[in-house]
């Protein structure tokens, strides 16, 4: 077990790359933008370009990669993620940026999707959630560290610097992963398909992680300005408070891969209603700040016991392979944050920033609504898994 601890924190290393590349022209956008001569808008596409790449090319991707050995596949992908990062250093342009950017995207849509699959297999079903847990905390580090650490960075020694770092830690990440990780045979193992495949039950599950991630992105895409235009937080206060919601997101990625383990669907639900109630709370004592500050945290704490809970059950469920299995959860995901984003704009330009916290509550609230009522939509049969 000790021998596959070094690449369980490679692969958790490597979610924190991802992530952080994905996310980092938020914190240097305004250098990136003087520096090649564009407009903000347009290196704000570097971000929505790369995400909507991922929703696009996630499942076929997965599925032609689907007889490549997953040793192999893992450390290519870091090493597209290395190269991408370094041409994005070395961009001439505007265009060249862009290009390296689609081609890091085209990596992480693999990765996320073969990701759990790979560190299953790794370890016994036993600790499937916590393991898999491990490599989410990496990625909630990156938004966390990542994107702080590269805007410093870029202040300091210009934004080329940020992304020249994101390609050292992605190397390091590739080294550690090239000379440590096992051969990991997913089609002859206990990760190759879920543990109780049911076509119904999985519907029902990448509904419900659409529809609680669109609640969380509806209020979250417009955090800043709830807290400082309905709340009355004063713009400096902003870090602080995200910071501390980024810890609780941590906090809750643990807790939640470590009650997967020994109540799946109740770990499920009881993430979704944590989340549900702390969202509809911060439309009702949204000019409070304290009140306001301690939900903030929550809902980190929410959405991060949710998402290994959510992935453990993908693999528990899994009709097919696990691999397009959480392919489809990685899009499902991907769908939310984008349909969330739209839904909060409709309700800021409408009854305004508060409501947006009351529309996420709905949405999430309608997520749990839905978990609760799997039973109906499956066949009667029993499940013997860890409630």
């Amino acid at each position: 077990m000790r021998d596959r601890l070094l690449p369980l924190l490679a692969l958790a290393g490597a979610a924190f790359c991802y992530v952080a590349t994905e996310t980092m022209p938020i914190g240097i956008l305004t250098l990136v933008s003087g520096d090649l001569g564009v407009t903000p808008a347009a290196v704000g596409l570097l971000i929505t370009g790369y995400a909507v790449t991922v929703a696009v090319v996630t499942i076929p991707l997965t599925y032609a990669a689907r007889n490549v050995s997953r040793r192999r596949l893992m450390v290519g992908l870091l090493a597209v993620l290395v190269l991408a990062n370094l041409v994005s250093a070395v961009a001439g342009s505007y265009a060249v940026l862009l290009g390296a950017r689609l081609l890091g995207s085209l990596s992480q849509a693999i990765f996320w999707a073969v990701v759990a699959p790979v560190v299953t297999a790794m370890f016994d079903v036993a600790v499937r959630g916590r393991v898999n847990a491990v490599v989410f905390a990496g990625a909630s580090l990156g938004p966390m560290l990542g994107v702080p650490a590269g805007t410093w960075i870029g202040q300091l020694y210009g934004w080329r610097a940020a992304f020249l770092a994101l390609t050292v830690l992605a190397l390091a990440a590739f080294a550690a992963l090239a000379v440590s990780m096992p051969t990991v045979e997913i089609r002859a193992g206990h990760a190759a398909t879920g543990t109780r495949p049911d076509r119904r039950r999985f519907a029902v599950l990448v509904a419900v992680t659409t529809l609680s991630v669109a609640g969380l992105y509806a209020s979250f895409t417009y955090t800043e300005v709830f807290l400082t235009g309905v709340t009355g937080f004063a713009a400096a206060a902003l870090a602080p408070l995200l910071l501390a919601r980024g810890v609780a997101d941590f906090a809750g990625i643990a807790a939640g891969g470590w009650a997967s383990d020994r109540w799946q669907r109740g770990s499920v639900t009881g993430s979704t209603a944590v989340l549900a109630a702390a969202l509809i709370a911060l439309w009702v004592v949204a000019e409070s700040r304290p009140f306001t500050a301690v939900l903030m945290a929550v809902t980190g704490f929410g959405i991060g016991a949710l998402t290994p809970a959510l992935q453990n059950r993908v693999l528990e469920v899994a009709p097919g392979s696990t691999d397009m299995a959480s392919a489809v959860n990685s899009v499902a995901f991907n769908v939310g944050i984008a349909a969330g984003s739209l839904i909060g704009a409709a309700v800021l330009d409408g009854p305004g920033a508060r409501a947006t916290a009351l529309a996420g509550g709905l949405l999430t609230l309608a997520a749990l609504a839905l978990f609760l009522a799997e039973p109906l939509f499956v066949r009667r049969t029993p499940e013997v898994v860890r409630r």
